[in-house]
């Protein structure tokens, strides 16, 4: 049986070890049953994976003795990096749109405070709200072998996206657009080093929004005459992109 792969954070290992409690616990020795002996796979934020054995099992923990550990970065750099820059909607959609996302390639995750998102973080809920967006990445690698994980970040408005963005390509994909399309955008510039891609909730952008990044070189962009829902278009806008730049033949 291969080893079985686990998302960490490279805090947890010192001195040749490693050690869990909580939820890489459960799953580790409650859900697989693995036990003393058994190799596994611990891939950090940064890309690093080490191999391992478990060496002891405690109540509600497990130490892994470290064997070795090495670089997988270069796997997933094929494609430019993606950022992933959704306003942030109703309900569970966002869990689809980080699950999905980070199957299909995104780098990483930005969520932000629309003008016209229904739902709003407040101060007390976004450490809560943080750990369980990254939790969401951080299984999502696990099950799809990816070898890093996509931070999620918290980002309160569109001012602070554009204060932040310093992207190769940043395209808004805005629903009148009427020109430029994605096909016409991605066959037309030289490939990018890194790319943002900016997704307004269910009610779409704001014009002051849209105006906005358009003036601090966002490019305003179209799929074409449907209009998807917000949880559909970086799904679909993400598997384009990795099929055009080679990630997906």
């Amino acid at each position: 049986m291969s080893s079985r792969r686990f998302m960490i954070n490279s805090r947890v290992i010192r001195d040749g070890y490693a050690s869990f409690d909580g939820d890489i616990f459960n799953h580790m020795i409650r859900v697989l049953r693995l036990g003393p002996g058994d190799e596994v796979r611990l891939i950090d934020e940064i890309g690093l994976e080490s191999v391992g054995t478990i060496n002891q099992v405690g109540k509600e923990w497990v130490a892994i003795k470290i064997s070795s550990t090495y670089s997988t970065v270069q796997s997933d750099r094929i494609s430019p990096r993606i950022t992933i820059c959704q306003a942030l909607p109703k309900g569970d959609k966002i869990d689809l749109i980080l699950q999905k996302g980070t199957e299909l390639g995104a780098y990483d995750f930005w969520l932000f405070g629309g003008r016209r998102s229904v739902v709003k973080i407040r101060d007390d809920q976004l450490c809560n709200k943080l750990e369980r967006w990254n939790r969401i990445t951080a299984e999502a690698s696990r099950q799809s072998g990816r070898s890093n994980v996509p931070q999620v970040t918290w980002i309160p408005s569109a001012v602070e996206v554009v204060n932040n963005s310093h992207h190769d390509l940043r395209l808004i994909f805005w629903e009148e657009e009427r020109q430029l399309g994605l096909k016409q955008t991605l066959t037309t510039d030289d490939k990018p080093l890194t790319t943002i891609i900016t997704i307004g909730p269910e009610g779409g952008f704001d014009p002051l929004e849209v105006r906005h990044f358009s003036q601090h070189g966002f490019k305003s962009v179209t799929l074409g005459p449907r209009i998807l829902r917000t949880e559909t278009a970086s799904i679909a806008i993400l598997a384009i992109m990795q099929y055009t730049w080679g990630e997906m033949d």
